[in-house]
Order: C-alpha cells, then structure tokens, then sequence
C-alpha cells in the first residue's frame, strides 16, 4: 500500500519543478530528471525533517517545509552537474 508520503512527495517534486520551469523558461530534455530528482529530494526532505525534528509547516505527518527544501535541493544538484557536463552541439 503506498502511503501518503509517497504521494505528498510527488506532489511538492512536481510542483517545485512546475515552479523552477517557470522562472527558468525551458529546460530541454532535463525534464523528467528534474522531476525524478525534485520526487526523491522532497522525500528524503521529508524523512530527514522527521528525524531532526524540523516542523516547521507539517501537514499530517508530512515536513512540507524541509520536503519543499529537499526538493529544491535536488534540482539544484542536477542543474549543477549539468552545467558541469560537457555541452552537445546542437545542429
């Protein structure tokens, strides 16, 4: 059974990558590693909010505030190595 976590997490991933979609304009085909990356950010954002006792804004037992940070986190860490990586030409 997948508990509300799970879904909690999905939806702050998509909506900060709605949000950094937004101010960023387009973001090619880096799409749904952002979205991978903002899903897995905001849960690990969530677990590590429950077990230093962050609660800031919770929603039931969800850590919305550290899961929104999580998530911002892992965008922030694929667009760093993407502008790491080497550039493709485009053609």
């Amino acid at each position: 059974m997948i508990g509300p976590a799970f879904v909690l997490a999905v939806l702050v991933g998509v909506l900060v990558t709605a949000l950094y979609v937004f101010v960023r304009g387009s973001v090619g085909a880096r799409l749904p590693i952002l979205v991978v990356a903002a899903f897995l950010g905001a849960w690990a954002g969530d677990s590590l909010g429950a077990r230093l006792g962050v609660d800031l804004v919770r929603l039931g037992d969800f850590h919305l505030a550290a899961a929104f940070v999580g998530a911002v986190v892992g965008i922030g860490i694929v667009t760093i190595l993407a502008a790491l990586g080497p550039e493709r030409k485009r053609t």
